[in-house]
């Protein structure tokens, strides 16, 4: 789950992580009464959204006088803001942070991210901290330092000390970014976080460290745990299926494609996108409905499926185990008899209760497509969007 930048700083506070005085807003009168509050000029003028590149976007700007807050805060609100992590569609700004302008002498990178190949937490750091950090990673990434934690051991002295050093940063800041990075090091365990990234970190003039961007995603499976963090949810900046999609507990994931995609378990999920797109299809979504699902949650995943106007045709691949293919079976008739069916649907099961299963698909009469294996099921849509 993503956070905003306004929300992540809001919680850095609580962790004694320094981020600069700052408001978030959601008018242009707003706007004009927060920047009076911060004591003079210049102050930023931040769009709010789940993504990064904002600033070469147009969607971050440093105003000198408080008519360039005003026209400024006009300019972004209401704005489609496209950045190279929004997509050619953008995102609708609908709340600004306006922030005290900092003295920067140094812009840096700093973040950490859970690491599954060697079960640790990673902190990732660098001297070329900004907004080309992407291109720093792809043609010079020996300026990346990496260090890596074990979660049962903890950060140690030794390692906040080396990143420091590997920031070159000077003997007066060290003992403030070490507090800071052990500070957050302790927010990302105790909040179940899967990735705190600040770019840039800056390092000021009378050298102080402060986090001068925040992103922060969360483990969405661990939200159980933290309902204060549900609160922040804000569903506006989420794809409205994949909002839908997770009322009824369905893993959905919206692609570009045109073959949506019904199956059980995330691993055959994967192996499912993998053959269409083998077979010279292209997958329009990644839907898991579980290996428990009921044949209401079938019925549910089948309704989002067919309300994706992009969708040509449906692929349903089922193992049936926990999932009897029966109890799947149901759900599809159900679903195909309340929103109805007018594009091609490919059904591949095998498992418990599979000649129940095709029974019941057989005799509702919905006009679909048997396959006798996985290869077949991904030829056969193929050929049914080509």
């Amino acid at each position: 789950m993503k956070i905003h930048e306004y929300q992540a700083k809001e919680l850095f506070r609580q962790y004694n992580v320094p981020v600069p005085q700052g408001k978030a807003v959601f008018s242009v009168e707003e706007a004009k009464e927060a920047a009076s509050g911060l004591g003079g000029f210049p102050v930023v003028v931040k769009a709010q959204i789940h993504a990064g590149g904002r600033g070469k976007g147009g969607g971050v700007k440093l105003a000198a006088s408080m008519e360039e807050v005003e026209s400024f805060a006009s300019d972004i609100l209401g704005m489609t803001l496209v950045t190279h992590q929004t997509g050619p569609e953008g995102r609708l700004v609908q709340k600004l942070l306006v922030e005290a302008g900092q003295q920067i002498e140094k812009e840096l990178y700093l973040s950490l991210l859970v690491d599954r190949a060697t079960a640790s937490v990673v902190i990732m750091a660098s001297r070329d901290g900004g907004m080309n950090i992407e291109d720093v990673a792809a043609n010079t990434p020996e300026r990346i330092i990496k260090v890596q934690v074990d979660p049962l051991m903890g950060i140690q002295g030794y390692q906040l000390r080396q990143v420091g050093f590997g920031l070159e940063l000077p003997a007066a800041a060290m003992k403030q970014f070490s507090q800071l990075l052990a500070n957050l090091y302790k927010f990302f365990i105790a909040n179940d976080c899967s990735l705190v990234e600040i770019n840039p970190l800056i390092l000021t003039f009378d050298d102080q460290v402060m986090a001068l961007d925040a992103k922060v995603d969360f483990d969405s499976n661990a939200m159980y745990r933290h309902k204060n963090l549900m609160e922040l949810r804000d569903l506006d900046e989420e794809d409205p299926m994949e909002v839908e999609a997770s009322k009824y507990n369905l893993n959905y994931i919206n692609l570009d494609g045109n073959v949506g995609n019904i199956v059980n378990g995330a691993g055959l999920a994967m192996a499912t996108m993998d053959i269409i797109k083998n077979a010279g299809a292209t997958p329009a979504n990644f839907m898991d409905v579980g290996g428990g699902a009921s044949s209401e949650q079938v019925e549910n995943a089948f309704k989002i499926i067919l309300a994706d106007e992009k969708v040509k045709a449906v692929l349903i691949n089922i193992f049936g185990g926990i999932l009897r293919c029966d109890n799947f079976a149901q759900g599809v008739v159900d679903a195909a008899q309340k929103t109805g069916i007018n594009i091609p649907v490919v059904v591949r099961m095998e498992g418990t209760n599979v000649d129940e299963g095709k029974k019941i698909l057989n005799d509702a009469n919905l006009g679909l497509t048997s396959a006798v294996d996985l290869a077949d099921a991904a030829q056969k849509i193929a050929t049914a969007v080509s």
